[in-house]
């Protein structure tokens, strides 16, 4: 419940107002002069307070200038340019005179704790996004080269120069930039994150700029472009080496004139935009194979930050086998469940060529697949469960298998005779392969589907296709052995 408190040195002016606010269904409090009404405030929390510009003890003025998270609507009995200047000045969220229409202070009371519960979400939610991309929230690691990025993001955050993140796929780039820009004096205004390989080429250009209507066919209104967007905040400049070549050097004329002109325009546009860029591709290959400019790079790679790999980071394994337990069982809502040292093991043994969103979904996974409390190493993925039995030594890797089966195969045969082979290959693999995993799960194709790596239709498809039932078995043949005789008349 909302609460109130109104100060005033009027008694009539209090009992009005107290019985109006509890109609609304706000609990009131009452101040009858300065002294009180400070004593309040410094106590308790309200969501509104009320308060007279003349009382005894201290003026509404002075008090003002005490209250620092809460609206006051300032009111007073002598309407002078002079009150209600100093009164908003002084950060009075409104100001009324007396006598007052009590509809119109039902009304901006319930405007200033609408405005006043926004301004909390807004803190509360700034000051999480400032915890998720802090050490210890979405950035996790102790080892040596994650201590090094820490003290890199916090320098870099007191700038406004343009970074360029360089790291393989998976290793958390966007992260970094994120906390990059949330702990700068941007960090209030937007983060924008663009993706230059998952738009259409032809689309570029307006998806940065916007462009004109008319601009172009389908151009039917105008539309704004990141970079209006981003205004006052930072752009993210995702995959940056697969720009093309002609949009490069428009990127570069925006960082060196901060402007640019819509598709179709002809108006420039002012841009107080911050640049970070990432890419898990080699830019200086990129430029010597003329896929890159030279001059762009020299302005984005200011500031180069590079995300170590996961494998060069290994003690930071469990840190993050941890940190995804937690957030994946509220996530899926499952009971706490926690790895077993045998699990563990592997997970720290595993290379982790897809890094940390990897071992992100690894995680979750193994949370769906594990029956009990416990993930056990048969919960894991095949590809990471079997690369630690393949390092024991305890069996021959899955491309061994392979290679010596089919050698065999075509040794023996006169393959070179045959016609379709490589479909009666897959099917010969695909078959086995279906029943051994339905076998595994007791013809659950739910979990058969998510240890395949392929939905459920994709396997429903799949047993039709290879005249499979539901749990992997072969259909039977329809009407075995029975011969159609005719009739005749």
């Amino acid at each position: 419940m909302e609460r109130i408190l109104i100060a005033d040195d009027e008694e009539s002016i209090r009992f009005v107002l107290k019985k109006t606010m509890e109609k609304r269904g706000y609990s009131v409090e009452l101040a009858e002069d300065g002294i009180q009404a400070l004593e309040k405030i410094k106590s308790e929390r309200y969501s509104l307070i009320f308060m007279d510009i003349m009382m005894p003890g201290a003026s509404g003025l002075d008090i003002l200038t005490k209250v620092t998270d809460t609206p006051v609507i300032i009111m007073t009995a002598q309407d002078t340019m002079k009150n209600a200047v100093e009164a908003m000045k002084r950060g009075a969220y409104d100001y009324i005179t007396k006598p007052f229409d009590i509809e119109e202070v039902n009304l901006l009371a319930v405007r200033a704790i609408n405005a006043w519960k926004l301004s909390k979400e807004v803190a509360e939610l700034k000051k999480e996004i400032k915890v998720k991309y802090a050490v210890g929230g979405e950035i996790i690691g102790k080892s040596e080269a994650m201590k090094q990025l820490y003290k890199l993001i916090g320098k870099v955050s007191a700038s406004d120069l343009t970074v360029l993140i360089q790291g393989e796929s998976g290793t958390g780039k966007e992260l970094i930039a994120k906390a990059i820009h949330y702990h700068s004096n941007r960090g209030s205004g937007p983060f924008i994150a663009v993706n230059s390989s998952a738009i259409p080429k032809d689309l570029l250009e307006s998806e940065f700029f916007g462009h004109e209507k008319g601009a172009f066919t389908g151009a039917h209104e105008r539309k704004i472009g990141k970079f209006e967007v981003a205004e006052g905040g930072t752009l993210f400049l995702d995959e940056i080496g697969d720009m093309p070549i002609d949009l490069q050097a428009k990127i570069l004329r925006v960082i060196q004139e901060k402007e640019f002109e819509r598709v179709g325009g002809n108006k420039p546009i002012p841009s107080d935009v911050r640049i970070i860029t990432a890419t898990n591709r080699n830019l200086e290959k990129a430029i010597q194979e003329g896929r890159f400019r030279d001059d762009l790079y020299y302005r984005l790679n200011v500031v180069p930050i590079v995300v170590p790999p996961l494998r060069e980071r290994k003690g930071d394994v469990p840190l993050l086998v941890e940190h995804f337990l937690r957030r994946f069982r509220d996530e899926l809502d499952v009971e706490e469940k926690g790895m077993t040292p045998e699990a563990m093991k592997i997970l720290n043994s595993y290379t982790w060529p897809g890094n940390v969103r990897e071992l992100e979904n690894t995680v979750k996974r193994a949370m769906v697949m594990s029956s009990g409390n416990k993930i056990l190493p048969e919960d894991l993925p095949t590809a990471v469960f079997g690369e630690a039995h393949v390092k024991a030594g305890r069996f021959k890797s899955l491309d061994q298998l392979w290679e010596e089966k089919l050698k065999t195969f075509i040794d023996n045969g006169d393959c070179l005779k045959m016609k379709g082979m490589y479909d009666l290959i897959m099917k010969q693999v695909e078959r086995p392969l279906l029943r051994f995993i339905l076998e595994k799960t007791s013809g659950n194709q739910l979990k058969a589907s998510e240890i395949l790596g392929i939905n459920r239709n994709t396997l429903r498809k799949k047993l039709t296709e290879l005249e499979m039932d539901s749990k992997g078995n072969p259909l039977p043949t329809k009407n075995p052995g029975r011969k159609i005789s005719r009739r005749t008349s």
